[in-house]
């Protein structure tokens, strides 16, 4: 994916297009879903553009490693004490609909096994 390519997200870190964002630092945001599956379930992305995590290579590893922690802090804030579920969908088997990286934090309710 290159820096040209639009989707929605790209489009909300720009602020074309609104989003409830609950955190934002210089290498991510994050907001919340506007069709949650959980009682709180938030958006992580990075600013920086990578269609999947597939795409993703040995020069991201800081920035991904930052989106975990940035899934620690926002469920931390949400007051997900009692734990959450952190997902990434990869290609279209994985689910994924938007071609940009991003978490979803899930909580707020017990999370069932299997998934999917």
């Amino acid at each position: 994916m290159s820096e040209n390519t639009e989707t929605i997200f790209s489009k909300i870190i720009r602020r074309e297009i609104p989003a409830e964002i609950v955190y934002e630092d210089d290498l991510a945001l994050a907001f919340k879903d506007i069709n949650p599956q959980a009682p709180v379930h938030i958006l992580i992305i990075p600013k920086e553009p990578i269609a999947q995590l597939a795409d993703a290579e040995s020069q991201n590893q800081d920035l991904l490693g930052h989106l975990l922690l940035t899934a620690k802090h926002v469920a931390q804030q949400a007051g997900l004490n009692n734990g959450y579920r952190v997902v990434i969908n990869t290609g279209p088997d994985g689910g994924q609909t938007v071609s940009h990286l991003h978490l979803h934090v899930l909580g707020g309710r017990q999370m069932t096994w299997p998934p999917g």
